[in-house]
This record gives structure tokens, sequence and C-alpha cells, in this order.
């Protein structure tokens, strides 16, 4: 080997898919690497005492051999290798088990070239750098995760958390619109953590009276006030050594919300009307579709609090932000439904797909699949059609808002434009141009997670771009 190969690092990219390959091949050519190539795990690891790798890039799905044992065979070389999962098929399952398998980094395809160079950068310093590879293996077999759905960008970036955060015990706080999903999160966060063997024991604090709340969560004493006839153990006792998730946690009264804060720094707690102190062990998992912040600024939620609950904060999108998932989400309630009524399973028509896909869905995935539901029981046929649908659904909106989300969206521009030259004014696409971009590089951030490669992306531009037209619209901050 010569003198050359022995100084500079070496980076596997492994893929049974020849455009990946060469893309990532002409990526690094600049690069002061090594770059090899394989179309195989198997011919990969022929090449080892060969060509050690300082990097790999490896796809998850491959015909010979998976991505995860294949990490696994590099790992019993040497620990210490760094290995980048590449996926086109993003879920919370793979993204769990990558992390859990000891995976540098869990990349969804399609990526941005210059995300996954930086990541090839940050994987060879760390390797020759001596870091150690922290082993996050169980002995115990994990759980089956939980069926949470989805490839939009923005859930991929839920799986990601997930992934880094499913076996460590900390405080969860997950952001998202009322119906996106947040228990079925919080739920997944207690079957992939050390906890999963203990209870996972749920409370929504809004649907509970305020002169309720403080016995439902810390229990109660016999004769503790009228009607305390006998003595009551409270959700944090139930949950010893589980999972506590509080839903709604904005909307705790703001006295409780200081035993809840005391409660999490030393772990024990007094019953209502109890004089000896309670100890558990909880990891709390909270939830809210409030700005907290907001609610910080205004008196209505203690600061402190939020900062121990906001540990790790994971935001659920809201269906609209993820419209490619819908026709998967219909698909899945459609067969779930069927099953549990014992009916026959409908099918969506390609019409219906792209019609509920243009929807607002103010009641995100609950309202889909309350829809699914309906649809299992009142479609006359196997295969549903736009007039099968519920009128509310079929009739138009009549406000803008509701034109725009029907994918009408020339119609208020065409009115907007009518409007604006009826003054006399020039300019027009000056004016318009502007605005048209603000909106659209706004949702592309807000889809991707505030993720500019993932955004230049969404929006068919290079992350120079992006970056360009954000400062020119100040929109920087």
């Amino acid at each position: 080997m010569s003198e050359e190969m022995e100084v500079m690092p070496i980076v596997w990219v492994v893929d049974d898919d020849a455009s990946i390959r060469w893309v990532l091949e002409a990526a690094l050519e600049d690069k002061p690497y090594i770059v090899k190539v394989f179309d195989s795990p198997l011919m990969a690891l022929k090449s080892i005492e060969d060509f050690p790798p300082s990097a790999v890039l490896s796809d998850v799905r491959m015909p010979d051999m998976d991505g995860l044992t294949f990490m696994e065979a590099i790992h019993e070389k040497d620990k210490q290798i760094p290995v980048i999962i590449m996926t086109a098929h993003a879920d919370l399952d793979t993204a769990v088990k990558s992390y859990q398998s000891e995976a540098f980094e869990y990349l969804p395809k399609p990526f941005d070239i210059d995300e996954a160079t930086s990541l090839i950068e940050r994987a060879v310093k760390r390797y020759l750098s001596g870091g150690m590879v922290k082993s996050r293996r169980s002995n115990k077999a994990s759980k089956q995760p939980l069926n949470i759905i989805g490839g939009a960008p923005a859930m991929q970036e839920v799986f990601r958390v997930l992934g880094r955060v499913s076996k460590l015990d900390v405080t969860v706080l997950i952001n998202g619109e009322t119906g996106t999903g947040k228990e079925l999160v919080a739920r997944a966060l207690h079957e992939l953590s050390p906890r999963s063997e203990g209870p996972f024991v749920a409370l929504n604090t809004a649907a509970i009276p305020r002169e309720l709340l403080e016995s439902e969560l810390f229990g109660h004493e016999k004769g503790a006030f009228t009607g305390a006839h006998s003595q009551r153990i409270g959700r944090f006792e139930q949950a010893d050594g589980g999972t506590l998730f509080l839903d709604e946690i904005g909307d705790m009264p703001v006295d409780l919300q200081t035993r809840l804060l005391r409660v999490l720094n030393d772990g024990s707690f007094y019953r209502v009307g109890g004089r000896n102190p309670i100890h558990t062990n909880v990891r709390i998992v909270a939830a809210t579709h409030q700005n907290m912040e907001k609610l910080v600024r205004e008196g209505r939620f203690r600061e402190d609090l939020l900062y121990r609950l906001n540990i790790i904060r994971i935001k659920v999108p809201a269906l609209r932000e993820r419209r490619e998932d819908i026709p998967l989400l219909a698909r899945y309630y459609l067969e779930q439904e069927a099953k549990a009524l014992g009916l026959e399973e409908k099918t969506l028509s390609k019409e219906v797909e792209k019609f509920l896909s243009s929807q607002q869905w103010p009641g995100n995935v609950r309202q889909l699949r309350s829809l699914c539901t309906w649809l299992t029981i009142m479609a006359p046929d196997k295969t549903v059609y736009i007039e099968d649908l519920p009128l509310e659904l079929q009739e138009p909106s009549e406000d803008l808002s509701g034109e725009l989300e029907n994918d009408n969206w020339e119609t208020p521009l065409r009115r907007w434009a009518q409007q604006f030259l009826s003054t006399g004014k020039e300019g027009l696409h000056t004016s318009a141009e502007p605005k048209f971009e603000t909106v659209l590089i706004q949702e592309s951030l807000k889809a991707s997670g505030q993720h500019k490669q993932k955004a230049a992306a969404l929006l068919g531009w290079g992350r120079n771009t992006l970056t360009r037209k954000m400062q020119a619209l100040g929109l920087e901050d």
C-alpha cells in the first residue's frame, strides 16, 4: 500500500443504486479522501483489510445484506468506524434501529449533497481524533416501535429525534396542533425506552376540573376533603417506574405547576391531606398545542418549569405540512377500520387521493382517521370516488384560504392582480415576486423543521440560492 493511501482517510460508499454511488463519488472527488464505492456490502467487507475505512456511507436496504447487519460486521472489525445509514424508506423503526445499532448518523433520501459531505467530514474527523463510540446496545430485545407513518421531511425530523432519545431517560416536550398524534409520539418514546416494561399513564390536564386535578396527579388521603371516603393513588404513583404523559400541559394552573416542578426536582411529593412524602421514579413526557414561550411572557406558565420540561422538544407537524403522507395515512386507516368493523376494505381513487391531499385538515390526522371510518361504513363500492365523500368535504370553501388550500391559488392571485392594476399602479411583477417567494420559503422552512438544506431541496434550489434569497427578503431571523 502506498504512503499516500496510508495517510489519506478512506471513505466507503456502499449502495446498490448506481446513481447514488456516482453522485457521492463525484461530490467527494475534490475532498482529501480516497473514495471506494461498492454495490454490495459483501464486496465491501472483502476489502476491509486492504482499504480500512475512516467513514462509511451505507444504504439500509440492499439485496445480499441489509445496512444494519453490514454496520455490525464493520464494528466487529473496528468499533470506532463511524457508519452513516442512508435510506429512501424513512420510518421510525429504521431510525431507532440505526441509532441503537450505533450509527453515526441517519440520512434519509433524497438528501442534500452538502449535508451528506458535511456528515462525512464530521465522521472522518471523529474517527481520526480517536473518539470513542459509546455502545447503545441493550441485552434486552427492544419492543416493536409503534406504527407512526410518514415520509415527509418534517416527519423524518421527528423520527431522527425519537431515534436519538429513545434510550435516554430525559424529559421531553411535544409540540403540535390538536389531532396531530402527540400521544402516539409519547407512547413511542415510552415503548422504545428502558422504561418500556413499566406503566404508561396518560392524563389530559385540560380535561380535569381545576379542583380535582391536584388529587388526580398526586392522590389524596381518606378524609382530606369532602367526598374523600378512601385513600386514592394519584397518577404519579401509578406511573412509578414508567412514563407519565401530561397532555395539554399549558393549561395546568400555576399553583400546580409549582408542585410539579418540585416533583421533577427531587422526585417526591405529598398526597392531598398527607403528611408523609411519597417518592416516585417517573419519566415525564409533556405535550401542548400552545406557544409555551408566549404563555411564559403572559405569566400563565412558570419559566423555570418550562426549562425543566423542555430538555428535548419534538415538533409534530400539522397534516397540511406533510401532504405527501396523506394517501399513505388514508390507506393505513382504511385497512385498520375495515379490520376493526369487519367490513370490506375501501380503496381511494387517484382523484380522491389528490383531492384529500389538497385539503386544509384543521383536525389533522384525527380528522383524516374519522373520515376513513365514515368511508368504510358509508361508501357504496370498494373504490371511493369524489361523489362518495361527505357533502361538507365536497362543497368548495368560500373564503380565500380555502381556495389556496384546494390548489386553486391562481384564482385569488388573478383577483389580486386585477385589483392591483385597477388602481393604475405599475410594477405588478416587482410587487408580487417577493411576496410570492417569501410564502414559499417560509412554508418550505416550516415543512423541513427549519432545516435550510432540506428547505432548499423542497424549493428545487441550492442551499446558497436559498441563503441569498432569504437575505434579500430580510428573512434571516
